[in-house]
C-alpha cells in the first residue's frame, strides 16, 4: 500500500478532532444538535485552518444513517464514503476550474433533482471567489431559494471578493489562524502515535514556519521526518528550514548581556556563513526577547512553562527589563528597515550594533566595554600586595563614609543618585529610610504598598543600593507604617499644594474677576494646571 502523507492521513473525521476553532464547532454543533439548519454556509480563512475539512464534517452529520447530529457514527456507508471522497451526494467544485457561466449553469440545473441515497444533497464549492461575475449571478437564485433537500457549503481565502448578494445569503464562519502552541501540540500528538521520536524544540520550531496552518505544519512534518531518517531532531530540523542554531541565537543574546561588541560581530560572521534568513533569524530573536520579558514578570515560584527555560531563566536574570524593551523596540524597527539595506547581512548587523550602542544609561555612568573593564583588572592585579591593601583600606573608608554621608540626605535624593526607573522605583518611593549603618539599610513599607514587593524587585533595589554603598551593604525592607512621608507621599502633596496655589491665583486674578462679572461666567477648576 503506498505511503499516505500525514496532512491527509490525520486529518480531522469529526468536530471533535478538530484543532481550535472552537467559535465555529459551538455553533455547527448548537445548530445540529438543535435543528436549526441553515441551507448555506460560508467558511472563510487562511489556507489550511479547516475550511475544508469542517465542510466535509458537516455533509457527515447532515447525512449520517444514524441521523442529523452534531456526533456522525463515523462506521456507516455514508460516514466511510464521505471520508473516502467517494460519497454521491456530495458534490465538491472546485471553482478555479470551473469559473465559467455555462459550467455553474449546468450545475445549478441538477440542484432540482432530489439525492440518490442521503438526506441531502450537498455542494461544497471551495474557492468561490475565483467565480466569474456571470457565474455568480447563475448561482445567486438558487443560493437564496434552494429545493428543501439541498445544501451548500462554501469555502474561500477571499471573501472580500465575493458579492454582498452572496454574503447575504449565507452563514458566515471566519477560521481564525491556529496558534504555535495549538500547532506544537498536535504535532507532538500525532508523532507519539506514528511512534516517532522527536524533541519539543523540534516542533515548536516546525509550529512556527507553518505560520498558522495545521495543512503546513504537517507538510513540514512529513518533509522533516524524511529529513531525519525517521526521527526529529533540532539540529537537523534547523538545517532543513534554514534556521540557525539555538546555540547562535543565545550568544547574540549573551553578547548583548555583556555589551561584547567583538563577541556581537564574530557571532553574526558564524551565523551568516550558514546563509540564514535574516529577517526569520530576526524574528526568531524577538521571539526569545518576548519571553524573557514575560519571565521577568513572572514571580519565582510561577508555573508557566517559560521559567522551567533554564538558558532564559539565565538571560532574564542578568538583562533589565529596561533593556529587554529597549532591545525588542529596536529589533521591531529595524525589521521595517531590514530590506532597504544594502544587503540583509549588514542590515541585521546594523540592527544588533544599534541594541549595542543605545544601552540605557543609568544616571551618570558611561558605559564601559568589557575589554576596558578587563583592562582595569589586570591593572589592578599588577599592583604590590601593600597596594591593594592600601586600595582595599580607602575603598573601606569611602563606603563608610558614604553611608554616614546620608544622614544628612533624605530617602529621595538617594533614590535619584541611584537613577532607579519602573517598578524599583515605585517600590522605592513608597517606602521610608528607618535606619543605616555600615552594613546594612533598613526602610519601612507601608501594608497598604506590600503588592510592590517581590523577590525580583527587591533583588534589584539591593544591587542599586550595593553599587550605590558599597558590596558589604545588605537590604532589608520592613512591612510597617511610619510616620514619616515617603518620597511619593510627599511628591504627590507638593503637586496638590501646587495646583492649590494655581487655583488660587487663577481665582483672585482681578483681570478674571471682570472676565467672570462681565459675562457671568465660572471657572472650571479642573482645568486649571500648575506650572
Amino acid at each position: 500500500m503506498s505511503y499516505q502523507v500525514l496532512a491527509r492521513k490525520w486529518r480531522p473525521r469529526t468536530f471533535q478532532d478538530m484543532v481550535g476553532q472552537a467559535h465555529v464547532l459551538k455553533a455547527l454543533e448548537n445548530a445540529l444538535d438543535q435543528n436549526r439548519l441553515h441551507h448555506a454556509y460560508l467558511f472563510t480563512g487562511t489556507r489550511g485552518v479547516g475550511k475544508t475539512t469542517l465542510a466535509r464534517i458537516l455533509a457527515k452529520c447532515l447525512n449520517c444513517e444514524t441521523g442529523v447530529s452534531s456526533r456522525p457514527c463515523g462506521e456507516c456507508n455514508t460516514c466511510v464514503s464521505i471520508d473516502e471522497g467517494r460519497y454521491v451526494d456530495l458534490i465538491e467544485v472546485d471553482a478555479a476550474s470551473r469559473a465559467k457561466v455555462e459550467e455553474t449553469r449546468d450545475l445549478m440545473d441538477n440542484v432540482q433533482y432530489a439525492p440518490t441515497s442521503g438526506r441531502y444533497k450537498i455542494y461544497l464549492i471551495d474557492e468561490i471567489h475565483m467565480f466569474s461575475n456571470h457565474s455568480f449571478n447563475a448561482l445567486l437564485k438558487t443560493l437564496e431559494e434552494p429545493p428543501p433537500h439541498v445544501k451548500f457549503l462554501l469555502a474561500t481565502t477571499e471573501p472580500k471578493k465575493l458579492p454582498v448578494t452572496i454574503l447575504s445569503r449565507c452563514l458566515q464562519f471566519n477560521l481564525s489562524h491556529l496558534t504555535q502552541d495549538q500547532i506544537a501540540n498536535q504535532i507532538g500528538n500525532i508523532l507519539e502515535q506514528e511512534k516517532i521520536e522527536f524533541d519539543n524544540a523540534s516542533t515548536e520550531l516546525i509550529a512556527r514556519g507553518a505560520a498558522g496552518s495545521m495543512r503546513d505544519a504537517l507538510s513540514l512534518l512529513d518533509q522533516a521526518i524524511a529529513y531525519g531518517g525517521g526521527k526529529l531532531v533540532e539540529v537537523q530540523v534547523r538545517a532543513m528550514m534554514g534556521t540557525i542554531d539555538s546555540e547562535d541565537l543565545d550568544g547574540l543574546l549573551q553578547a548583548l548581556v555583556d555589551a561584547d561588541p567583538e563577541l556581537l560581530l564574530n557571532t553574526v560572521e558564524t551565523i551568516a556563513s550558514q546563509n540564514p534568513d535574516f529577517d526569520a533569524l530576526l524574528s526568531e530573536l524577538l521571539s526569545l526577547l518576548q519571553k524573557i520579558a514575560i519571565i521577568q514578570l513572572l514571580p519565582a515560584d510561577s508555573d508557566n512553562p517559560l521559567i522551567e527555560n533554564e538558558a532564559l531563566v539565565q538571560f532574564a536574570n542578568a538583562m533589565s527589563k529596561e533593556d529587554a524593551q529597549l532591545y525588542y523596540q529596536i529589533g521591531l524597527m529595524g525589521r521595517k528597515d531590514l530590506y532597504y539595506a544594502p544587503d540583509t547581512k549588514s542590515g541585521f548587523e546594523m540592527i544588533m550594533i544599534r541594541m549595542l550602542a543605545f544601552r540605557p544609561v543609568q544616571g551618570e555612568e558611561i558605559p564601559v566595554s568589557t575589554q576596558t573593564i578587563k583592562q582595569l583588572n589586570d591593572a589592578v592585579n599588577t599592583e604590590t600586595g601593600s597596594d591593594m591593601q592600601q586600595t582595599n583600606v580607602a575603598t573601606k573608608n569611602r563606603e563608610s563614609q558614604s553611608i554616614k554621608k546620608t544622614e544628612d540626605n533624605n530617602w529621595k535624593n538617594i533614590i535619584d543618585e541611584m537613577a532607579l526607573a519602573g517598578l524599583v522605583k515605585e517600590l522605592a518611593g513608597n517606602c521610608v529610610l528607618k535606619s543605616h549603618s555600615d552594613d546594612k539599610v533598613e526602610l519601612a513599607l507601608a501594608p497598604a504598598q506590600e503588592h510592590l514587593l517581590n523577590h525580583n524587585q527587591k533583588e534589584r533595589l539591593e544591587q542599586a543600593i550595593k553599587t550605590r554603598f558599597g558590596p558589604g551593604v545588605n537590604l532589608v525592607i520592613l512591612i510597617e507604617d511610619s510616620e514619616n512621608e515617603t518620597p511619593t507621599e510627599t511628591l504627590s502633596r507638593l503637586e496638590r499644594e501646587k495646583q492649590k496655589a494655581a487655583q488660587q491665583s487663577v481665582n483672585s486674578d482681578p483681570v478674571v474677576k471682570s472676565l467672570m462679572d462681565t459675562f457671568n461666567a465660572t471657572i472650571d477648576q479642573d482645568s486649571i494646571q500648575s506650572q
